[in-house]
């Protein structure tokens, strides 16, 4: 790989313990990654065999997502008060029992169930793994190992598609999700056996009642907005959750401004590019999570197409992404990310209307690919100037909460944009619910756009 010369410079001067913290992050955070690649390749095989239909879809997708969405808030403060490594060696252990429960669940709501644990448990991954990093480098080495981890645990996007299609096609959707099982095996080993100190924070608080405040809300609005096509808005299995989860969200998010230690510091919202980036991330990455899911799962029940073809469709994209994106975040630094933020997700927008070329007579590479590239060349312009505006108008000591925070908003959005997927497409995945999850996608892109061209100010421009 070409990380591999990378590595061995940066092996070559760190000590052995340093050596184990790194591989041990990007194991720990590879899981988490991969994952969440290869659940939307298994999505048709699961609803065939468990039934549930696009309904069954959607909460396999989504019961992860709430349990995430919630506690990757309260992950930093759990690191802090309980240690780095046992906080990474639990989320890894209930990781792996959730992906075995999984792998055998005899029904749907098992599975889902199994689900919820497993976003739970991953919530506590990628945190512990960044934050062990943060405390074992310092200075140039600190930069170049999380480039590292990076690159490294951005290639799960690639393999983890690929992984679970061949599974899926020559096995079984189940053993997609056992595979996860291995790189835990070997992350739990090396933490046993890699000699890496923990370290605690006295006097480290959590906030438990707002995480389960949080929790609940999002669960019940996202049960309605989920099942609201089987039942109605007028029935009040619909309304009653809706309202009560809307309720608990809203004492969560009061609780935050009077608590001691909130999960959510609403202070951060009063800096004008970290709240205007957050809003563009809940547009891009709403729009981000209905097209991955819609255009893998319809390439497969709609077009025909095989699960590892259908995984690897968008691989144009990811690999895009890796090629550009640190050139782009080079060039962000010197001329601000107003303009990339701008242009790039409004080019996503336009690479999601460019899939309304798809029809009865499928061919991937006149309509789909074409999409493929200006999508990611589009995101490629927009990831690292999104970041780097967000955390960037934060100041170092609070990069971290900042950085959580902004994961947060982009794992809500995709969780309340796969819950409205029924609404979407009409109730069925057919052709004309592709087009129309198409348009909407359109949309909130060049929302995501027009919002970072209104609000994102450039920093002014330093003299060298």
């Amino acid at each position: 790989m070409a990380d591999d010369g990378a590595t061995r410079a940066l092996t070559n001067r760190i000590s052995t313990t340093q050596r184990f913290v790194l591989w041990i992050a990007v194991l720990g955070s590879f899981v988490a990654f991969l994952d969440g690649t290869i659940v939307n390749v298994a999505l048709p095989a699961i609803s065939d065999e468990l039934g549930g239909g696009i309904t069954t879809q959607q909460w396999v997708v989504d019961a992860y997502l709430i349990t995430l969405g919630a506690l990757i808030l309260v992950a930093g403060s759990v690191s802090d008060a309980y240690g780095r490594v046992l906080v990474l060696r639990i989320g890894l252990i209930g990781f792996g029992i959730a992906s075995i429960a999984i792998a055998a669940a005899p029904t749907a709501e098992f599975l889902i169930v199994a689900r919820a644990v497993q976003g739970a448990a991953g919530a506590f991954l990628v945190p512990s793994s960044l934050a062990l990093i943060t405390s074992n480098f310092t200075g140039a080495a600190q930069g170049r190992a999380i480039g590292i981890w990076t690159a490294m645990t951005t290639s799960a996007m690639i393999v983890g598609p690929l992984i679970g299609g061949i599974l899926v096609d020559l096995a079984s959707w189940r053993l997609a999700f056992l595979i996860n099982v291995l790189p835990i095996g070997v992350t739990l080993l090396l933490l046993a056996r890699g000699g890496v100190r923990d370290s605690r924070q006295e006097g480290a608080s959590i906030d438990w009642i707002g995480a389960a405040l949080c929790t609940l809300g999002l669960g019940g609005m996202v049960y309605a907005l989920i099942e609201q096509p089987n039942f109605g808005w007028a029935s009040p299995a619909i309304w009653i959750p809706l309202l009560g989860g809307a309720a608990l969200f809203l004492a969560f998010i009061l609780r935050q401004r009077v608590v001691s230690h909130p999960i959510l510091p609403l202070d951060l919202f009063r800096v004008r590019n970290f709240w205007t980036g957050n809003v563009a991330t809940t547009f891009i990455y709403g729009a981000l999570a209905l097209n991955g899911l819609v255009v893998v799962v319809y390439l497969q029940e709609g077009a025909g197409l095989p699960a590892t073809l259908a995984g690897l469709a968008s691989l144009p994209m990811t690999i895009l992404m890796i090629l550009f994106s640190s050139r782009i975040g080079t060039l962000s630094g010197r001329w601000g990310p107003r303009l990339f933020m701008t242009v790039g997700p409004i080019m996503m927008g336009v690479g999601a209307l460019l899939l309304l070329t798809v029809d009865e007579a499928f061919s991937y590479w006149w309509q789909v690919l074409p999409s493929m590239i200006v999508m990611g060349a589009g995101l490629a312009l927009t990831v690292a100037p999104l970041t780097s505006a967000i955390l960037g108008a934060i100041g170092p000591e609070r990069s971290g909460i900042a950085s959580a925070v902004n994961n947060a908003v982009a794992r809500v959005a995709g969780l309340i944009a796969i819950a409205l997927l029924a609404t979407i497409v009409g109730g069925a995945l057919d052709l004309d619910g592709f087009h129309r999850a198409a348009i909407v996608t359109a949309v909130l892109m060049i929302a995501g756009g027009i919002t970072s061209f209104l609000g994102i100010r450039n920093p002014p421009r330093t003299t060298d």
